[in-house]
């Protein structure tokens, strides 16, 4: 699909990148140099660069493996009765996509590779047949693993010791041109959808790079953003954080919306723009383009299950798709924390308060919680632990959502995205989820949790895994704190109590106060309402018997219109104003209010105007006297408000019926109800889900979602949870059920 980058106009203006104008044109400073200068030499001895001699054997793998798909392609081209004439022109070319096509790959990192073939070479008997044949034949090729049956088929191996993940896409070509370009929607033309996911990775990789203004500065952050996303736990597809594209996406949009930028300055408005970024509002690269295939995009309009997806990141090529189907409102609340962490850090290097060690810092997972669930899997060989592992890990984010439903989201989840071995046990790994209280809400009484039916109900959908086999068992119990196994600290010894106060430490010691500060805040909160509902309740009484007297009529026309604009139908009509531009993101802004509002029996649509008309008034004050940073807060405002309108993607809070009155929006994305319907739907597939040679997800392919349940609404949550749950006894009873 066509980018959105302009050319270069007569009067020497600088190119735009991206569907909006840039926020600032700016260039770096003295500050900007020195601090980048910084970042380059941390990332230098933080180990992120390959040296010279692996980045040769790289170069020589790939070289040689382009050799042996052609020597392939003209093997199979003469058994199949080509003449010699087509033999001689049988081609078959080897592309790269992932970390090492941006540039951005480590030492030991896996190569992702794409063969593309012609229209006689099938997947299942050519690829994973003869060429699975002739590599295994290979004595520089070792752990050989074909997974034709997963989502995005792909066989598995090291070359000469470097690991390479290799797809197959069959074009409806007979010949394959060595010049062939791929980012052609014709290339699309007449292939299955193995082809389609398979051509899709390189192809968004490769726009991306057209997208961004300046690579090489993009690829510095980029290894930044990768090396502080590992550090603090949230680089993980499969556990519900993001995986490698989507944090290229993310931080390609910074660069466009800063296209002058030096990599220090793209860190700190990367966190600046996603700390004040309202999810679901997508992240676009450029304009979603139609097609002329007929595949299908994302688009919250026609796709039910595209209005369920809580943190869109959009592919940038046709088929344009949400690459962060997977993010959950624990791992999105999760995110949203580090990239607030992440623009107070940034705060505070300006003013230097501290450096770049504090932003790398590890997250303190054993230290942060007081409560934890420890899934162990098992095996009776290393090859079924992998496969098993694989499956299991692809479940965790299931156990998440089940967790966060029952418990009408009062206990949260935060999913380790690694696993952890215990050397004196074979074909075994371990996997943690830390568990804590919904923060900021009362806490009564001798109240409890006790999700061992969740618990059972998640180990039943595991063990549905259709290549089960005996060994292959998982355990689920409760660990406190002080009770974690050795085995998960670094070297197998507990450390001791923290010699020094970290930012984590400090941050977390501000939050606790702020938490009961909200608490006590929420009480007097519930008063206030209760007594304006009071109030409320007389004010209407007083107009009935008004309305039922003789002498309503007689009134003076200025008291009737001061009842009449009390009225929630008149606010209702009032509210119901056109929902676009400033007065959506208002609306959005207010939405955890307005339902704290209408649970307790507030009228929404009063609530609703109010807040809506005081924010959209505030935005139309200009305050000249702004700092930078408000103005690109503001510049910020307007790139959610702006064009999604272009792009009718808007995500209306409320609509107007025909009645006057105010409803919820078909687009309005509910993160219970999704949470319920990613479950519904995954656990329907469970049997089939497509995975790679590991059991994980394919990163760039939506899971089916099932439609959205209009018919009832989403339980609100209750003062005191409906089920009493227990900690302390989900241990002996995960035990005795194992």
């Amino acid at each position: 699909m066509g980018s959105s980058r302009l050319n270069k106009s007569n009067n020497g203006q600088q190119q735009r990148f991206g569907i909006t104008e840039p926020i600032s044109l700016g260039g770096p400073s003295e500050y900007d140099v020195i601090k980048t200068r910084e970042l380059e030499k941390y990332l230098q001895h933080a180990g992120v660069y390959e040296n010279q001699e692996e980045a040769v054997s790289r170069e020589e793998v790939l070289g040689r493996l382009d050799q042996i798909v052609k020597i392939w392609v003209k093997t199979i081209s003469r058994a199949k009765g080509l003449n010699e004439q087509q033999v001689h022109q049988a081609n078959a070319k080897i592309f790269t996509f992932g970390s090492y096509r941006l540039g951005v790959h480590g030492p030991g990192a896996d190569i992702d590779t794409l063969c593309v073939g012609p229209r006689y070479a099938s997947r299942d008997e050519d690829f994973f047949g003869a060429l699975h044949r002739m590599l295994s034949e290979m004595p520089e090729v070792t752990e050989l693993h074909p997974v034709p049956d997963a989502h995005v088929p792909v066989m598995k191996f090291k070359f000469s010791g470097v690991s390479i993940d290799l797809l197959y896409a069959k074009l409806e070509l007979w010949v394959i041109p060595q010049d062939l370009d791929i980012s052609q929607e014709s290339i699309l033309l007449n292939v299955d959808e193995q082809t389609v996911r398979s051509l899709n990775g390189c192809r968004v990789t490769d726009q991306i790079l057209r997208l961004v203004p300046n690579i090489q500065n993009f690829r510095t952050t980029l290894r930044c953003m990768r090396l502080w996303a590992k550090c603090r736990g949230v680089y993980s597809n499969v556990a519900g954080f993001l995986g490698g594209i989507n944090w290229a996406l993310l931080l390609a949009r910074i660069c466009q919306l800063f296209p002058n930028a030096l990599p220090n300055m793209l860190v700190s408005r990367f966190f600046r723009v996603y700390t004040q970024w309202r999810w679901p509002n997508p992240v676009l690269l450029c304009a979603i383009e139609e097609g002329s295939l007929g595949l299908q995009i994302w688009d919250p309009r026609r796709n039910p299950k595209d209005r369920y997806h809580i943190m869109p990141i959009i592919t940038p090529t046709y088929p344009c798709m949400n690459s962060s189907y997977n993010v959950s409102s624990s791992t999105l609340r999760i995110m949203t924390d580090e990239f607030q962490r992440g623009n107070e850090i940034c705060e505070a290097m300006e003013v230097n308060k501290t450096d770049w060690d504090t932003l790398f810092e590890p997250y303190p997972f054993f230290e942060s919680y007081k409560h934890y669930l420890h899934m162990d899997v098992s095996a009776e060989n290393a090859d079924d632990l992998r496969k098993w592992k694989g499956w299991v890990e692809s479940r965790l984010r299931q156990l998440t959502l089940k967790i966060e439903r029952h418990t009408y989201g009062m206990l949260q989840c935060h999913p380790h995205p690694g696993d952890f071995s215990d050397n004196s046990r074979p074909f075994h790994c371990s996997y943690f989820m830390g568990l804590q209280r919904k923060q900021g809400v009362p806490v009564n009484e001798g109240e409890q949790f006790d999700i061992r039916l969740t618990v059972e109900e998640f180990k039943q959908s595991v063990n549905m895994y259709t290549q089960w086999k005996p060994g292959m068992e998982i355990h689920v119990s409760h660990v406190k704190r002080r009770n974690i196994p050795n085995f998960v600290f670094p070297g197998g010894v507990r450390p001791g109590r923290p010699a020094k106060v970290t930012w984590d430490s400090k941050r977390s010691s501000k939050l606790r106060i702020s938490g009961h500060d909200q608490a006590d805040k929420s009480q007097e909160a519930r008063t206030v309402v209760s007594e304006n509902e009071r109030k409320r309740k007389r004010v209407e009484d007083s107009k009935d018997k008004l309305r039922n007297s003789k002498s309503f009529a007689s009134l003076p026309p200025s008291m009737g219109e001061v009842h009449e604009d009390r009225n929630p139908i008149s606010t209702g009509n009032s509210c119901s104003m056109k929902c676009n531009g400033s007065d959506v993101n208002s609306m959005n802004e207010q939405k955890s209010e307005k339902h704290d509002l209408k649970s307790l029996g507030g009228s929404p649509c009063a609530s609703m105007d109010t807040e809506t008309n005081g924010s959209v008034g505030s935005k139309l004050q200009v305050n000249h006297s702004f700092t930078s940073i408000e103005a690109e807060k503001l510049a910020t405002e307007n790139i959610m408000s702006g064009p999604y309108d272009a792009h009718h993607l808007k995500y209306r809070n409320q609509v107007k019926d025909f009645s006057g009155n105010m409803k919820k929006s078909n687009l309005e994305s509910s993160n219970s109800t999704a949470s319920m319907s990613e479950e519904t739907a995954i656990s329907k597939n469970e049997s089939s889900t497509g995975l790679t040679s590991n059991g994980r997800l394919e990163e760039l392919e939506p899971a089916e979602l099932a439609p959205p349940l209009v018919s009832a609404p989403a339980p609100m949550p209750q003062r005191k949870p409906l089920i009493r749950l227990n900690f302390t006894s989900l241990g002996k009873a995960a035990k005795a059920s194992c």
